[in-house]
């Protein structure tokens, strides 16, 4: 993590109009560590650099800006993450145009953590929200943090999910991170900052702009080993998402739904054109290879099979949610979700929308 003075350098390039991630990873490459770059000769930063970026540059700092996001990197989980820096995203090195700092807000140890991204319509069905949910919660469980856009809708519901999970929440939004958007989500990006993080390209004070979102979405599936879409209509943000994903090499699963929905032609074309048909969270892990390394962390820990007998008795054939199991067990939470976990990869315990969990015959 850049300290203070590291920082102010790289804070004041990302400041400078129009200065995309190409032309800055091409500075860094000429010049070294930004405080080189604002030293360099002007007719060197034009031999690399659009005149126009070159002649910012040679302007100096905006102290104004500079004293406001330098103030904010002192409060509390709040962090810019750059290029030189172990904690940056190795996921995102992998893809073609990483962005060249992030700010984030939250634990920063989730950067790299395996993730899932969810995302899908922000007018989505309340049952695409309940199914949004309920996968990502037991993805979550199953260890992978999710990951989406804190829009309205799927986006928000996955971010739900994610968090009752033990993998937690990445939100990557297309502002700057001292705003939040949508404001309805405020209580939302309030529990991911405490509980999880949310991350931003852009510079403190950017307002919500069409252009900035599809280019946060090249970082949603790039943190991510895939793309589960929900819900989406043809032409949607959730669609570029998911070609994004192809593109760098992910995986991209959708669920089906009528064909009467124009919500599930998104999905129905994604499936048409080779994305995976998942119909529960096992159909995903088991295509991430992600369901054997689990059942064997689980099975370091002898579990008696009597232990799951008495805890699918309590389970029962209707359903019923975490919170109910554990005072019927009188386990921790923490047990209950390793045992519903084992149970539902052997295929003896089924997850239904809205976080519930019921046996099978």
């Amino acid at each position: 993590m850049a300290d203070r003075d590291e920082a102010r350098y790289w804070l004041a390039l990302s400041f400078i109009p129009g200065l995309g991630g190409a032309t800055f990873r091409r500075l860094l490459s000429q010049f070294g560590l930004p405080d080189k770059i604002f030293a360099a000769p002007a007719a060197q930063l034009s031999a690399v650099a659009e005149a126009k970026i070159a002649h910012a540059i040679g302007a100096g700092v905006d102290q104004e800006k500079l004293a406001i996001a330098l103030k904010w990197l002192t409060e509390p989980g709040n962090h810019l993450i750059t290029l030189a820096d172990a904690e940056y995203p190795k996921a995102l090195l992998e893809t073609l145009d990483p962005p060249p700092f992030l700010y984030v807000k939250g634990r920063l140890d989730l950067l790299n953590q395996p993730a899932l991204a969810i995302v899908g319509s922000r007018q989505a069905t309340p049952q695409g929200e309940k199914d949004a949910e309920a996968f990502a919660h037991a993805l979550s469980d199953a260890g992978l943090t999710i990951v989406s856009g804190m829009a309205l809708g799927i986006d928000a519901a996955a971010h739900r999910g994610g968090l009752k999970g033990r993998g937690a929440s990445v939100a990557v939004v297309g502002t700057g991170l001292d705003i939040v958007y949508p404001a309805r989500n405020r209580e939302l990006a309030y529990q991911l900052a405490e509980h999880g993080a949310i991350i931003s390209e852009f510079p403190l004070g950017t307002p919500s702009m069409a252009q900035n979102f599809p280019r946060r979405n090249r970082i949603i599936s790039g943190l991510a080993r895939g793309v589960l879409v929900v819900e989406a209509a043809l032409k949607s943000g959730s669609i570029i998402t998911a070609r994004l994903a192809g593109e760098q090499g992910r995986e991209v699963f959708a669920i089906p739904g009528s064909i009467h929905s124009s919500l599930a032609k998104g999905c129905h074309r994604l499936i048409k054109q080779g994305a995976k048909l998942v119909e529960s969270a096992q159909d995903v892990l088991e295509e991430l290879g992600w369901e054997t390394s689990v059942s064997a962390r689980l099975s370091k820990s002898p579990q008696p099979e009597t232990t799951h007998r008495d805890f699918i008795k309590h389970l029962g054939h209707s359903p019923c949610a975490i919170d109910t199991l554990i005072g019927r067990t009188g386990l921790t939470s923490e047990r209950v979700c390793a045992i519903l976990l084992e149970l539902e990869l052997s295929g003896r315990v089924a997850s239904l929308p809205g976080g519930l969990y019921q046996a099978i015959n």
